[in-house]
Parts: C-alpha cells; sequence; structure tokens
C-alpha cells in the first residue's frame, strides 16, 4: 500500500489489487475524481431526477412570499429592511435610563417591574415581536411612571412627617424649659 501515490485518481487511491467491497476502501474512479464524484452511470445520492421534484431545487417562478422553501423576498428581508427588519426601521424606546432612576431614587418594587419590562423591549424586536415589543416599551412607560408618582407621594409623606415631627419636639422642649 502506498499513500503517496496519488496518480490520477485524487485523494486516497488504492493499488488496483487491493479486494473488498469495489476495489478498496476510498477509491476513486479512473477519471480523475477527487471527492464526491459520482459514478458516470447515475444513480448517486446527491443526484437530483431529471424530472425536477428535489428538496433543493427552487421553481423557477419563485418571487414573493410563497414561491419556495428557502427564497427571500427580493427585498433582501422582512418587513421592510432596517433594525430588526421591523416596520419603522427603528425598535420603541426601551425606557430603561428612567427606569433605572425612579428604581434608585423613587420606588424601588414598581421600578424593579419598570426594568424588567425595558430589558423585553430589544428581546421581543430581536426575534420578530413588533407589536409586543411596542406593548413592552408601553408597559415600561406606565411602570417607571408608576414608580415616579409613588415615590413622589412617599418622599412627600416622609417630608410631611419630618416637619411634623420637629414642630411637635420643638413644642414639647419649649414648654418644658418655659418655668
Amino acid at each position: 500500500m502506498s499513500y503517496g501515490n496519488q496518480g490520477d485518481g485524487g485523494y486516497g487511491q488504492q493499488p488496483p489489487s487491493g479486494g473488498g467491497y469495489g476495489g478498496g476502501y476510498g477509491q476513486q474512479p479512473p477519471s480523475g475524481g477527487g471527492y464526491g464524484q459520482q459514478p458516470p452511470s447515475g444513480g448517486g445520492y446527491g443526484q437530483q431526477p431529471p424530472s425536477g421534484g428535489g428538496y433543493g431545487q427552487q421553481p423557477p417562478s419563485g418571487g414573493g412570499y410563497g414561491g419556495g422553501y428557502g427564497q427571500q423576498p427580493p427585498s433582501g428581508g422582512g418587513y421592510g429592511g432596517g433594525y430588526g427588519g421591523g416596520p419603522g426601521g427603528n425598535p420603541p424606546d426601551n425606557q430603561l435610563v428612567p427606569a433605572i432612576l425612579t428604581t434608585l431614587f423613587c420606588c424601588l418594587p414598581l421600578g424593579i417591574v419598570a426594568i424588567v419590562k425595558s430589558s423585553q423591549v430589544n428581546q421581543k424586536w430581536q426575534i420578530g415581536d413588533f407589536a409586543g415589543a411596542q406593548q413592552a416599551a408601553e408597559e415600561a412607560k406606565t411602570w417607571w411612571k408608576r414608580s415616579l408618582i409613588i415615590g413622589a407621594i412617599g418622599i412627600g409623606l416622609l417630608i410631611i412627617a419630618y416637619v411634623l415631627f420637629f414642630v411637635i419636639l420643638a413644642a414639647s422642649v419649649s414648654t418644658t424649659y418655659s418655668y
């Protein structure tokens, strides 16, 4: 067996006396060959029947969204190009910055909900759920506004409570030392 003898046959040719199934393991036909050459008589695994109808063939009329298994529309993709192929081109504002700020400075539980909703916007846009991305953006906006309102009310009530506490403390201190 000679590994260095490549000859006409391509990659890995065996000597002509190598018996077994068809003249040797990996032997190529004497016409030149190479990887994947089909025998000239037809009937190889990768050949398409001459009548058409193979899985990989595309119909000649093509065009549009129903013309074949893997065909793309002539525009090059989806619903109008742009970022992610969405109808408007760009995803809606995910409201992440106001969601983070209201979480830090106003109301933590509602702000966390706003952050979760805002993180869903880009994910839904990338998978093609444009209506879901728009809805998640609106919900994020709603939740950070709720967080802002509840936080403002809470801070206002806290300020009022401190003022009342100091007024009552000052009144009690002044009446105690008036003797």
